[in-house]
Parts: structure tokens; sequence; C-alpha cells
């Protein structure tokens, strides 16, 4: 098609001209989401009244209610441990959907028990829903497995009896003191559900035989009889308060009643109080003490959870005994926020929301139509599951979606229908898409127009993700109809990616096309961070970044290393990418090395980072100004105050040495060798100009050929300015002419400018201060062979023919120096000392 030929159009910055196409395109679509009259709150399918969990005496008939509203006609069946329970004689579906079960059984002779899990389904046109899980169990009654025991007690005293058994429902615990029911309006005695009995204050009227009646619908079970002795009264010596029996730890759901026992003796009687131990009031409000001491938390709420402590108190005094249990309040799930019908155009996404809490936290789970649905393909769950997501829904899709929450204290189920209009006229999916990968950042993908219905087009929308990510990691970019191709950047390299795409119509959106997969290729690592640190006069300690990721890809480091006068280097020292450093030893402190490290992988070298270092300004910065060590230790007696003192002086001392040393010793020493053979002496004679071929700035350029009995002298600055201020003048030079072949060829100067001097007039025709930076990165050569030489310089011109190599300026990691050398190589025997008068200031301080 022409279309597809033609070159694409002016685009506007990606990232805003896509979320604005995006925005475009999908406008028309969420107006078609708007719920339609149709779907209104009556017509959805749904419980209004869920099965209840039962206990049933055998033989006795049982009726699981369920009620439920939708637009008929609506189909009701039930299910039993999951398996739907076919019809028969022994159980009837009930016209308003409630199931019967005539005559409630146990396992017995074959026939299997009517205990179980039952569940309701309901299912009309739109779908299925099945209600929360109703447990039947049939009524029992144990026997006793804790009788009461036989006590003694004083007169005054105290008297418990407790005893235990299980049963369905829970059993109703009474006492009967020698065959009577004890009197519960004596207020001497406490009855607590659990199965405990409290008699205080004790008198000999309460002797007797106990015994514990426990009774449900199941069955009644009495214990054995327990006696109660009561001995006359008894001593009046002071007894410490004691804890008889604490509270227990308790697990109880919402609405239920808490009882925390706690029986305390002693002499004086001990008087009990209760506390949380979080320090939260208790409060009033359901909570009473029943008896002496017992703690009573009616219709309990989640709030009341914590550890209650139980202390007896010794009246008048701090004397106290404690003791503590742990409550725990469950909450059955129960929906803060439920799922919302839905109606989304074909193609698009559908998202229900489902916000449970209960304690323990609930476990959320969705269904499709009754069947569980797990995250796969285009559903997503997201948020502990409460976030159901299903991309490019079809009519498959179509299904009431219910979100069942479930906890050790109940469950709970909400229901939810997604509807997907299908719009006539929607275009096909678009064909033949291609992906390419441009770069190791950059996939081009392709693709070609729909088969049917593509005057409707209003735009493409492509969806990108990477291979390996799951759907939900997915991101989209819009692209106009009219552009049939489409750059996506800001990959990864080495990395495979998932294409798809959809024609969008102001209807809905088609079917998404077949996806694609491209991989960007891979790349060479960038070049490593490489910081020099000088260790002595011989070696160097290289330092970088280590990179683990690139042992994953078959790669490393490698190291080079050369004096910088040298073509060749030596390497490749191959470093596996966990190593960040490397030492050099063994080096000539007089050359300057230069060292390259690279990083490689299975795509190749990386480019190399390149350092050039000199060890020989360091050896002679460390002669000259040693480093300050400001934190000696004394040898021995370390703690001693003598030790201290001197510790403190050495402190001291030190730190006014380094600050006078930064103040002064940026401005520098300055030292000339005047002479060419013989040591300089008082001016005479004319003056004569300074070959500016002979000066070695900062000492670094001292030659080796100067070994011809040559002297230097160390000047201040007002000399050396007289000395340039001799050669500036133009004097006519006196020294006798020496011949080219009396003197050897001496090797270029590859000096550092230091940060504070002018070049000096002769050097350079247009003077210039120097920078910091340049000082400090920067090189420049200074040869006898300059063409400023004067032409009374006895060098011959033999010398100037020669090249001379030169130092880039960048690059090289110099250290700055203190001291400020300039040197003349001797030019021969017959030299004389050059007479020199004051003149201008042709050197200065920057």
């Amino acid at each position: 098609m022409a279309g597809q030929s033609a070159a694409p159009p002016r685009r506007l910055p990606a990232p805003r001209w896509s979320r604005l196409l995006l925005l475009l395109l999908l406008l028309p679509l969420l107006l078609l989401a708007a719920p339609s009259d149709g779907l209104g709150h009556s017509a959805e399918l749904a419980f209004a009244e869920d099965p209840s969990d039962d206990v049933v005496v055998p033989g006795q008939p049982v009726v699981l209610g369920c009620r439920v509203e939708g637009t008929p006609p609506v189909q009701i069946t039930w299910r039993k441990n999951g398996v739907e329970l076919p019809e028969s004689t022994h159980s009837t579906v009930l016209a308003n959907g409630s199931l019967m079960i005539h005559h409630f059984q146990l396992d017995r002779g074959g026939s299997p028990s009517d205990e179980g899990d039952y569940e309701c389904v309901a299912q009309n046109r739109f779908g299925l829903v099945i209600s929360r899980r109703a447990r039947i169990q049939a009524a029992t009654m144990s026997d006793f497995h804790v009788h009461p025991q036989a006590t003694m007690g004083e007169e005054g005293g105290v008297a418990r009896f407790q005893c235990q058994i299980h049963g369905l429902p829970e059993p109703l615990i009474t006492w009967e003191k020698n065959r009577v029911p004890v009197d519960t309006d004596n207020e001497r005695y406490t009855l607590l559900p659990k199965g405990v009995l409290q008699i205080t204050g004790l008198r000999a009227e309460d002797s007797g035989i106990f015994h514990c009646v426990a009774s449900n619908i199941a069955s009644v079970r009495v214990s054995h009889g327990a006696r109660l002795t009561v001995s006359g009264s008894g001593s009046r010596a002071y007894k410490e308060p004691t804890i008889l029996v604490g509270p227990e730890n308790l697990t109880l759901t919402v609405h239920q009643t808490a009882v925390l026992e706690c029986v305390a003796t002693g002499n004086p009687r001990p008087i009990v109080s209760w506390s949380r131990l979080d320090g939260r009031p208790i409060g009033v409000e359901g909570i009473q003490v029943l008896g002496t001491g017992n703690l009573i938390i009616s219709d309990v709420t989640v709030q009341h959870s914590g550890v209650y402590v139980c202390a007896a108190n010794r009246p008048g005094t701090r004397v106290r005994r404690t003791a503590q249990g742990r409550l725990v309040v469950q909450a059955p799930a129960e929906f803060v926020q439920h799922p919302q019908s839905i109606s989304r155009p074909a193609g698009t996404t559908a998202m229900f929301t489902c916000q449970a809490q209960g304690e323990p936290p609930p476990h959320v789970t969705w269904l499709k139509n009754g069947q569980v649905l797990g995250p796969g393909g285009h559903v997503r769950l997201k948020n502990n599951n409460s976030t159901l997501t299903i991309s490019g829904i079809g009519p498959e899709d179509e299904a009431i979606y219910q979100c069942v929450a479930e906890n050790s204290a109940g469950s709970s189920q909400a229901s939810a229908r997604l509807t997907v209009l299908w719009a006539e006229g929607l275009p096909g999916p678009p064909r033949n898409v291609r992906a390419v990968s441009v770069s190791s950042t950059e996939v081009r993908v392709s693709w070609s127009e729909p088969l049917v219905n593509t005057k409707e087009i209003i735009g493409y929308v492509l969806h990108i993700r990477k291979a390996a990510d799951p759907p939900e990691l997915e991101y989209q970019e819009a692209v106009s109809k009219s552009t049939f191709q489409h750059l996506v950047s800001d990959l990864e390299p080495s990395t495979a990616y998932s294409f798809y795409i959809k024609a969008y119509t102001p209807t809905g959106a088609s079917s998404a096309s077949a996806p694609t997969l491209a991989s960007t290729p891979g790349e060479a690592p960038a070049p490593p961070l490489l910081s020099v640190r000088v260790l002595g006069s011989s070696s160097l300690q290289l330092l970088w970044e280590p990179w683990p990721r690139l042992a994953q890809h078959q790669g490393g480091f490698k190291l080079f290393y050369r004096p910088a006068s040298k073509t060749s280097f030596t390497g490749p020292i191959l470093l596996p990418g966990t190593v960040s450093s490397y030492n050099l030893s063994q080096l000539d402190p007089a050359v300057v090395y230069e060292v390259k490290l690279l990083a490689y992988n299975q795509h190749g070298d990386g480019n190399a980072t390149v350092r050039f270092v000199s060890l020989r300004g360091a050896s002679e910065r460390t002669a000259l100004s040693p480093p300050c060590d400001c934190q000696k230790e004394e040898a021995t007696n370390q703690t001693s105050t003598t030790g201290i003192i001197v510790g403190i002086h050495i402190g001291v001392t030190c730190i006014i040495f380094c600050v006078l040393f930064l103040l002064f010793g940026q401005r520098g020493r300055v030292l000339l060798c005047k002479d060419v053979e013989n040591q300089l002496s008082p001016p005479q004679g004319p003056q004569s100009q300074r070959d500016p071929g002979v000066l070695a700035l900062n000492g670094v350029g001292r030659g080796e050929w100067g070994q011809l009995g040559r002297e230097e002298k160390r000047m201040d600055l007002k000399e050396l300015e007289q000395l340039f201020s001799a050669g500036a003048a133009g004097q006519p030079d006196p020294r006798p002419k020496v011949s080219p072949q009396a003197v050897s060829k001496p090797p270029p100067y590859h000096l550092p400018i230091p940060p504070s001097l002018h070049l000096v007039p002769g050097l350079d025709p247009s003077p210039q201060p120097i920078s910091r930076h340049q000082a400090y990165g920067g090189w420049f050569s200074v040869h006898p062979c300059s063409p400023r030489r004067p032409p009374q310089d006895p060098i011959g011109p033999d010398l100037c023919d020669e090249p001379f190599p030169k130092l880039p300026l960048q690059g090289l990691s110099l250290l700055e120096e203190t001291a400020l050398q300039v040197e003349a190589p001797c030019a021969g025997p017959a030299a004389t000392p050059t007479p020199q008068d004051p003149g201008p200031n042709l050197l200065g301080e920057g």
C-alpha cells in the first residue's frame, strides 16, 4: 500500500506525543465502558443469604439456608466437600434454594456421613456464583479428661475445683454439692464458664462432696465426686501474697466472652488488680470483675487482644505478686471494598478490586464462574490478590468473578460481572508484525494494516515488555494511524523483548496481533574509572570500581603499561571483573609511564582509560617535604600522662608545620645553574643574552648529559630576575665560541608548567599566564634548538635537525612541586661566566 512505503511523518518528542495519542485513543473506549441501564444491582446474581455452620444431632433433620437474587431463571445446586451433591431421597433442594437433609447420619454401615463442608451454587445466563462454605458437624460429648480433686481449706481461705470435657456444641458446666445444684446467688461461690468453681471466705458448712455436670444437645455427663474439708480458723500470722491460679492464654472470636482467672491468697488478704502489659487502659465498657479477682470481658473485639497482668498486692505496701496471660481475638474476613460489575469493549483491559480485612489477615482467592482463577496469560493478580486485571479481553472472558476472603475465623465472598462489548465493524488484528534490532538499545517494529475495516482506525498501540518479565510489567506506546513502523528506544543491551500491536477505532480495539520477539545485541563495556596512587619511588597502585557482571558475560579487565618514550606496551594483564586494584612495582623513578585499563566481555574490548604517571616528582617531593604524621603514638606507656602531653605537643607542632607549609610552599623556590662549566661570578663586562634553551623548570628536565663538571648554585628570585633581565637587554655575549663537535646533544626537556609562573620571553612570542589546570595537566617542551634561540648561542645547527617527541597536554597526572628548580647544562670547558645587570621583571609570580 502507498501508506506503507511513505516516509513516517515528523514526530513530536516521543514521551509527550505518545501519551497524548494514547489518551485520545482510549477516550472513546472509556465512554463506551460506562455502566449501562440494563446492568443495575438488582440484575446481578448474588446471595441474599449464605448457609451457616451448624451442629446437628444424628438422626435429626437439618436445613441449610440459601437465598439468591439475580436475573431469572436461576438454577441452584449444592456441593459437598467440593463435589456436586446428587439428587436423592436423603436430601432435597427446597423451592427457595435451601438444602434439607431429612435424617442426619454419621458414617455407619457403609453409608456416607453427612458431616462436611457444603456450598450453594447459583447459575443464570450471565454466569455462576458459589456461596461461602458452611461446615456441618454432628453433636458429640466426650468423657471428662479432668475430674475435680479433693481439697482442704481453712476457714476464711479459698477453695477451687476444676473439670474439663470436650463436646460439640460447647458443653454447659454446672456444679452440685451433695447432689444438689450449687446456689449461684451466693456471692462466695463463683462459677466460671470453663468448668471452674471458686469458693472464697470458707466456712464449716461449705464442707461436702462436689460434682461437675456437663451437658449439651448430645448428652449429659457427671464427673467423679471431690470432697471439700474445711478446718478451724488458721493462724493469724503474716503470709506473703501468693497467686494460686493465674490467667491462661486464650484465643477467641469477636463477640465472644473472655474470662481471665486470678485467685490469690495471703494474710492479710491481698488486693487483686488488672492491667495491660503494653500500658493501654483496659476500659470499662463490657468489663467486670467476677468473684474476688476474675476479669470478665464481654463481646470482645480485636482491640482487646493483648497481654493482661494480674497483680496481688499486700494492703498498704508495695509487696506484690504478678501473673499474666495473653488474649488473642480473631475476626473473620469481611469486605472493605466489594468488586463492581463492569462493561468493557473487546480488546481492552478489565480490572476488579476487592479489599478484605480480618484477624489474622485474610487470604483472597478469585473464582471465574466457580472455578479458581490463577495468574497467567492475560490474567494478572496484584496487591496480595486484591486486584484482578484481565488484559485484551474477549468473549471468553465474559463471566461472573468472585472474590473469596478467608482466614481461620471464617470466610466471606463477593461477586461482580464482566460484560464484554463487541462492536460491529471492528478491524482485524494488524498483520506481518516484525521486530528488528537497530542498536544495542533500539528495536524497529513494523507491521501491515488489518485486512478488514481499516477506514475507522484512529491509531495503533504497541505493547512492549521484556520476554522474561511477567505481563504486568508491560508498557505501551501509541502510534499514528498513517505510520506502520515505530522505533522503540531506551532498551537494555543483550535483552529479549516481546512486541504485539492493536488497532483502535472509536468503537473499540481490534484483537491483538501475534506477538513477535527481538533481542538487542550486546555491546562492549564502557571505559572504567581509573585512579593512580603512588606507593613509593618505584611502585604504583591502580584503583578502579569492580564490575561483577563482567564475569557473567565472559569478561574482565585488561591492563597495559609502558614507558611513555616506548612504543610497545607490557601486557595485557588479564584481571577478573571482581578485582578493583593492581600494583605495579620495580618501575624506573626517572621515567614517565603510560597506564591503560579497559574492560572486555564476549562482545569485545571497550574503550580504554589512559593515565600518565611520573614517579620522579613524587620521590623528589617526598624528599623535600616528608609527610606530616599527626597521629604518632608512643611506643611504650601509651596511657601515661607524659605520653598524652608529648602527643599533644607533637600534634600541635605538626598542625603548625602543615599550615606554614601550605602558606609558603606554594610560593616555591627557584634553583638556577647559571654557568656552563664554571660557577657564576659577579657581573662583569658587557651584558649578554641568556640562552633560553638551557632552562629546566620544576626540576623535571634534569638532563642526563650534564655530567661534564657542571655545578649548581641556588639563587633568590631577585637574582633570577636580574639574570633574565640581562638576557633580555640584547647585549653581546662575551663567552668564547665552542664548536658544535665539542658539545654533546642534549635531549629535549618535557616539563610540567608551575602554576604560578609566566612564560619567559624568548620561549614564547606572546607570554601568557599559565592556568592551574594547564600547570597540573599539561606539558610543554623547552629545547636548545628553539626558534627563539639567540643567534650568538654556540650550539650547532645539527642539534636542531633532530625532531623532538612531545607528550600530549591531556591525560597526564603529575604531582605538584613546592620547589622550582632551573638548571642549565654545561656547554663545554671553554665557557665563561655570564655577566648580568638588573633589568625588568621578566619572570614574575602569578
